[in-house]
């Protein structure tokens, strides 16, 4: 396996629930290193910056909104199979699916309020960690 770099999302209903060091345990239990972490509070052009790839989706509006709401911590991670490893540790998208023992599952609330979001392919990953992170990149 090939040493991988990441983002974690800990959502704004996560931060607003006071779960951000128990989600930053789970991560560090799954064996995913923080390299670095920040709590930003996007602005909207921001947000519609990070999320463009879902502009044409009809759920594109609620989720800027959601995620410029209140502060969200983002977190670049560092691990043999990381984006694979933190997918799994995140649950399915639909709390009310995830398995037990992941962060959506004992965070989300339902699936827009899903507590994470992590990078969802190794390409991606570099972006993302990139966005937020650039002295992270991997070369």
């Amino acid at each position: 396996m090939a040493v991988e770099r990441t983002l974690s999302i800990i959502k704004p209903d996560a931060v607003e629930q006071n779960n951000i060091g128990n989600v930053l345990a789970m991560i560090q239990g799954a064996g995913l290193k923080v390299l670095g972490t920040r709590m930003p509070h996007r602005s909207r052009a921001q947000a519609e910056g990070f999320y463009e790839v879902h502009r044409e989706r009809p759920f594109f509006g609620e989720l800027v909104e959601f995620m410029t709401r209140g502060p969200v911590v983002v977190t670049a991670l560092e691990a043999d199979d990381a984006v694979k490893r933190y997918r799994t540790l995140m649950g399915a998208t639909n709390p009310a699916e995830a398995d037990d023992g992941t962060i959506r599952q004992a965070y989300g609330t339902d699936i827009g309020e899903n507590a994470c979001h992590g990078s969802d392919s190794v390409e991606n990953g570099k972006i993302e960690v990139g966005y937020f992170f650039p002295e992270y990149l991997l070369k």
